[in-house]
């Protein structure tokens, strides 16, 4: 079975269990946005029994498993865009894709999992369901830990060095303001740092927050030119060895440091 890349694997490991070997197709320290695959990649997706992964994110991807028709395809971005009631509208995942930064959303992809699995191999049904739903209790815990401790914090300015965490702020009330777009290879203009750096003076922010895999350069000299300190936030885009949980949890830690919020925590 194979997953586009690392929020993927850990969920089709949970799900999956000893029953399933997990291939991942972005390997160690690549960047999933400009991954290629190579004509034996594609005819090892045409060989799987599954292949997750999230449409639109990678397009070397969309395109491999378009020609390679696996038997079993799941797209986890129905996840990212479902209608979940009473819950916030989701970013327009055409220029965010990263739903897995919502742990409610992220509980959907596991559900869509299981499901696929069962299918695939309905004697261990009742198996991934049930780690399904441990996976959920989990991610539950997760959402509620972030609502708590971010309950003053509605309305409050995120700034990061791309946008990468629409979904975690529309779940969590919070405005992100990115230095780039959702593309963190490009470099932001200098009207775009002089409209961001009024939106900073505005809205007292304390934090830039950069990313694991990017360069924080832009990101740093901003924060050095206003007086504003950085911290780190993973939007989990590459392997890395903590699991999912423990860097949902350390991204928390980050964003109670940095975040000016209107009421107490």
């Amino acid at each position: 079975m194979w997953v586009s890349f690392a929020p993927l694997e850990y969920l089709v490991e949970r799900v999956g269990g000893p029953e399933v070997q997990v291939d991942n197709l972005t390997p160690p320290g690549a960047d999933p946005h400009s991954q290629e695959l190579s004509p034996a990649r594609v005819a090892d997706l045409a060989a799987a029994d599954l292949v997750v992964y999230v449409s639109g994110l990678q397009p070397s991807t969309d395109e491999a498993i378009e020609q390679a028709e696996p038997a079993v395809v799941v797209d986890t971005l129905d996840a990212a865009t479902a209608a979940i009631s009473g819950e916030p509208n989701p970013p327009d995942p055409s220029r965010d894709p990263h739903f897995w930064l919502d742990p409610i959303r992220f509980g959907e992809a596991a559900q869509q999992i299981a499901d696929a699995l069962a299918t695939i191999a309905p004697e261990h049904a009742d198996d991934y369901r049930d780690r399904a739903g441990a996976l959920l209790t989990d991610l539950d815990q997760l959402d509620a830990e972030y609502a708590e401790a971010l309950s003053g914090c509605a309305g409050a300015t995120l700034v990061t060095s791309h946008e990468a965490f629409g979904y975690l702020a529309a779940r969590y009330g919070l405005r992100q303001e990115g230095i780039t777009g959702i593309d963190p290879e490009v470099e932001p203009s200098p009207a775009r740092l002089r409209d961001l750096a009024a939106i900073i003076e505005e809205a007292g922010v304390s934090t830039i927050y950069f990313e694991t895999a990017a360069d924080p350069a832009v990101a740093e000299t901003l924060a050095a030119d206003l007086g504003l300190r950085t911290d780190v936030l993973d939007p989990m885009e590459r392997p890395s060895d903590p699991d999912y949980l423990t860097v949902m949890q350390s991204n928390l830690t980050a964003l109670q440091d940095g975040l000016v919020c209107d009421q107490p925590r």
